[in-house]
């Protein structure tokens, strides 16, 4: 996501941080490789024209130039100027408090990911106590409703097909439904082309007409590039959406559909979906978003996905970890709980400067990774995975053969968790003095350096 981009705009201040003052020249360099960065990501052309002279203007300030950090302040502005162009605040989506069922009708062109997105947009609404109802309108593409209906079976949401030839009687029917059966929304999959054509655009509109949608969002392919400006004016004109759902951003590395949209039509980002899992579509933080652009992490999005994740069970493991010890079975709950916030890489990608550091690293620095420590600890016996010490040369060899890995890999993972439980240690002998020794005042102490970690999981140091 972004990666080329990233890579270039560092690159860009890593040369002017280089520098303790900065003179005209310097500024229109940077300008000019910012310039040709954001136009290799296809950027729109004229996007990137006026996003760099705002940046330009302002990096000739007076009070930019003369301070003494200025290429801290060059940094500044072009993250404020990137959040503007990314839409400033966050586009919540809104739905009508007196009317029941809400009605959410999705838009875009065929391959854009629309009916996942729309299976997707139901799982985030259901986990957030709604009752959501998906329509399959899409009475075009052949086993287009199947599809829905699949997705729909997987997340346990319900889905209306009626006669699968009419997508406006299909549309009209999911309403009836939803009253029915005391669906609080419903989600419209319309048809999508390969191309616009009038065909599509007048059974938009006639569905819209029929339902009078609350929402309309469109759902664009973030691969799309700069071609995306084209497409989203043309349904802006014709149906009037609400916002954007950014599908396909994981397997972008380039982004400029994504750094386009909100400056050429004005239409929010809401939604970006990172990756395939019915989890995975998450709301837009354009500020945050700006910040990962420019290496500067997502913290608070860590911290939100700990949280998602985090219960008592959990806090009353860290306890325990820090009175008695890291043992390999809580090396594989932690495992359990970075893949339900998303797996390693996104976490990486959300901290500080790990993104680019990643992609530096050697092969095999992924999710696989904890695969193969999986298999290592799966082979341990239970004393073994309670009491890692005792692991002597023989058992070692005999973990390998069993997990078919390395006794490298094996004497690796063991001299990791060595590290790990010491770091435990240390953090025991904080809280002890933080709260005193034993008692409620210790485990206060504990529970706060825990909760001060994220929840408990993804404080400690992962070997992979």
């Amino acid at each position: 996501m972004f990666n080329s981009l990233s890579d270039r705009l560092q690159d860009t201040f890593d040369k002017l941080r280089g520098k303790g003052r900065l003179t005209e020249d310097d500024i229109n360099v940077a300008m000019r490789e910012i310039r040709m960065a954001l136009l290799e990501a296809d950027v729109n052309f004229r996007v990137v024209k006026n996003f760099v002279a705002r940046c330009k203007e302002k990096c000739l300030e007076s009070d930019v130039l003369d301070s003494l950090t200025p290429a801290q302040n060059v940094v500044r502005i072009v993250l404020d100027e990137l959040t503007v162009l990314l839409g400033s605040t966050d586009s919540k989506l809104t739905l009508a408090q007196n009317r029941t069922p809400n009605v959410i009708m999705l838009v875009g062109l065929q391959g854009s990911g629309k009916t996942t997105a729309a299976a997707k947009l139901a799982y985030l609404l259901k986990s957030q106590g709604h009752s959501p109802l998906l329509a399959a309108c899409d009475t075009h593409r052949p086993a287009a409703a199947d599809q829905l209906a699949t997705l729909g079976s997987e997340i346990g949401v319900s889905v209306y097909r009626g006669d699968g030839r009419d997508a406006v009687a299909v549309a009209t029917g999911s309403i009836r439904e939803a009253v029915d059966h005391m669906n609080d929304i419903v989600i419209v999959d319309t048809a999508g082309r390969l191309q616009i054509d009038e065909e599509m655009m007048e059974e938009a509109v006639a569905i819209k007409r029929a339902v009078r949608p609350d929402q309309i969002l469109m759902v664009v392919d973030a691969m799309t590039g700069q071609d995306i400006v084209n497409v989203v004016t043309e349904f802006a004109n014709r149906v009037d959406f609400d916002g954007v759902i950014m599908s396909k951003l994981d397997g972008d590395a380039r982004g400029g559909g994504a750094l386009s949209v909100r400056e050429v039509t004005g239409k929010p980002i809401k939604f970006v979906s990172m990756g395939e899992k019915p989890d995975s579509l998450e709301v837009f933080h354009p500020d945050r978003m700006a910040k990962r652009i420019l290496g500067m992490g997502d913290v608070v999005g860590i911290i939100e996905q700990a949280q998602k994740v985090a219960d008592e069970q959990q806090m009353e493991d860290a306890e325990r970890m820090l009175r008695e010890g890291f043992t390999m079975d809580d090396l594989l709950k932690q495992m359990q709980q970075i893949r339900k916030m998303g797996g390693l890489q996104k976490i990486m990608g959300m901290i500080p400067g790990m993104e680019r550091a990643m992609s530096q690293m050697p092969a095999g620095m992924d999710d696989s990774q904890m695969t193969r420590i999986e298999a290592i600890i799966h082979s341990m016996t239970k004393e073994e995975r309670a009491r890692p010490k005792i692991i002597n040369g023989q058992r070692r060899k005999r973990i390998a053969v069993g997990s078919g890995r390395s006794v490298q890999e094996v004497n690796q993972l063991i001299k990791q968790w060595d590290e790990m439980n010491k770091m435990m240690g240390k953090m025991r002998g904080m809280a002890q003095q933080m709260g005193g020794k034993g008692g409620k005042k210790s485990r206060r102490a504990m529970q706060q350096m825990m909760r001060n970690m994220g929840g408990g999981m993804g404080g400690g140091r992962f070997p992979f």
